[in-house]
C-alpha cells in the first residue's frame, strides 16, 4: 500500500481540549450486567502502544515509556443513554453500570507482534479492508484514549477496524516536556504500526490525529516518504 492510500484527518472539532481528566482505571472492579436494549453499541479496539504495562491490571497501561511496542485488544460498550460527542464516564463511587457509562469489559493482551497481527488481520478482512488509526494528543491517559476512539467510531458509524496508537503521555498539564519527548520517541513505533497495517491487506488506512498526535503522525509520514514509500 502506497502512502497516498492513507487518509489523514487532523482532529480539531470532535475533541474538546487535550484530555485533562485524571487517569483512572480502564476496567471496572465489578461491571454490572445490562439488558441488550440498554446498550447502544459494542466495539473492539485494537491497541499498539509505547506505554509500559501498569502494575494495576485495571489500568492496563500507564504513562511510563516502554522500550518496545505492546499490543492488546479492548472491548468497550456504549450506553443506551449516550449523547453524540460525549463520553459518559463513571464518577468515583458510582457503580460500573454499562447502561449509564462507557465500560471496558475485556482486555486481551498479545505477547508477540505476529499474534496481534493475526487477530488484527482477521478483523480487517471481516470488515471490508478499512482501518482507522487514532493518534491521541498531549495530556491524555490510556483510559481516555480508549474511550475517545470508541466514541469517535460509534458516533461516526465507522465501518472498519479501529486501531489506537497510544504513546506514553504523562496525562498531566505539567508534563508537556515529558509528553513532547514521549511523542518524539514514538515516531519509529508508529511507523512500525503503519507498516504492519500496510501488510495487513487493508485497502485504506484512515489516520485521525489530535493535538500533539498530529505532529507525531506528520513526522512519521515524513520519515516514510523519505524512505520512498
Amino acid at each position: 500500500m502506497h502512502l497516498k492510500t492513507i487518509c489523514i484527518l487532523a482532529l480539531a472539532l470532535l475533541v474538546a481540549g487535550c484530555g485533562g481528566r485524571k487517569t483512572e482505571e480502564l476496567l471496572g472492579s465489578a461491571v454490572m450486567s445490562a439488558p441488550v436494549t440498554e446498550i447502544a453499541g459494542n466495539h473492539s479496539i485494537f491497541i499498539a502502544t509505547t506505554r509500559k504495562k501498569s502494575d494495576d491490571p485495571n489500568k492496563v497501561f500507564d504513562g511510563e515509556r516502554s522500550a518496545t511496542l505492546n499490543y492488546a485488544r479492548v472491548n468497550v460498550t456504549v450506553p443506551g443513554v449516550h449523547t453524540t460527542g460525549q463520553i459518559e464516564r463513571r464518577s468515583r463511587g458510582k457503580s460500573d453500570d454499562p447502561a449509564k457509562y462507557f465500560m471496558a469489559s475485556e482486555v486481551v493482551g498479545y505477547d508477540t507482534q505476529p499474534k496481534f497481527s493475526s487477530a488484527l488481520n482477521a478483523d480487517i478482512a471481516a470488515r471490508g479492508g478499512r482501518v482507522m488509526v487514532f493518534v491521541h494528543g498531549y495530556n491524555t491517559g490510556f483510559d481516555d484514549a480508549v474511550y475517545r476512539l470508541t466514541q469517535i467510531v460509534h458516533d461516526s458509524g465507522y465501518p472498519g477496524t479501529p486501531v489506537l496508537f497510544s504513546w506514553a503521555s504523562g496525562a498531566k498539564t505539567t508534563d508537556y516536556v515529558y509528553d513532547k519527548e514521549s511523542a518524539s520517541a514514538a515516531r519509529d513505533q508508529l511507523e512500525v504500526t503503519l507498516r504492519m497495517l500496510q501488510q495487513s491487506g487493508a485497502r485504506r488506512i484512515d489516520i485521525v490525529a489530535h493535538s500533539m498526535g498530529t505532529w507525531v503522525t506528520m513526522e512519521t509520514l515524513r520519515q516514510m516518504a523519505i524512505s520512498g514509500d
